[in-house]
């Protein structure tokens, strides 16, 4: 393996990359970039504010005057709003079905890219999205695109909010991925899509471990 390397994670909602992208950083003792969190981040403050999220300049404003880091903890990456632990607050229900208005905005995008690049300047990450091998790192090092089918990664989502003490509603969570999906797929800046020469690994009836050998085993 090189001394420093980057590696881009993308995917559709329940693919597995963010579980992958957090084992193959603690493995290889790389930084873990989870891009959709800082989104989500901006997405809570512009709701705690009350801002129009269909107002893009407001937004562009709010993004240019918010402080976003990702730190890493034994617990894991632990995401601060303007110094403020925002890790829990973030994946509530409101704020994924919201962050696709601030995921939308060209000019959001545009801040968040040149944060992002800046992070992955040094070297040395995994970072994970939607549009990271296709726009905010088109020359890493390696680059994956992790998909699986549509009801392997309902099961994924619905074990995962199980796990954290969420009740759970089959059909709602259905219609949530679905809403996701064509959100990611149709926006209008930086959609979700494979980039030509990234890795393509359907993990469809693949456990996590074998998810992470498959990807690590490229690498390698």
């Amino acid at each position: 393996m090189r001394s420093k390397i980057t590696i881009a994670i993308d995917g559709p909602a329940g693919s597995g990359k963010s579980s992958v992208s957090k084992i193959i950083a603690k493995r290889l003792g790389l930084l873990y970039v989870d891009t959709g969190a800082m989104y989500r981040a901006l997405t809570l403050k512009a709701m705690e504010k009350g801002i129009n999220l269909e107002e893009e300049i407001m937004l562009v404003e709010l993004a240019h005057n918010t402080e976003i880091e990702l730190t890493h903890r034994e617990e894991g990456t632990i995401v601060l709003l303007d110094g403020q632990d925002v890790t829990e607050k973030i994946r509530e229900t409101d704020v994924t079905n919201n962050v696709f208005y601030l995921a939308r905005a060209e000019g959001v995008r545009e801040c968040m890219k040149k944060l992002q690049r800046k992070i992955a300047e040094k070297g040395n990450v995994v970072m994970e999205g939607r549009d990271i091998t296709t726009v905010i790192l088109p020359d890493a090092d390696y680059k994956f695109y992790l998909d699986a089918s549509f009801d392997e990664r309902v099961k994924r989502r619905r074990k995962e909010l199980e796990q954290n003490g969420r009740q759970v509603v089959e059909s709602g969570l259905s219609k949530d991925i679905k809403m996701r999906d064509k959100k990611d797929l149709t926006r209008k800046i930086a959609p979700l899509r494979k980039a030509k020469d990234a890795i393509v690994i359907d993990s469809t009836g693949m456990s996590v471990e074998e998810e992470v050998e498959t990807v690590i085993s490229y690498i390698k």
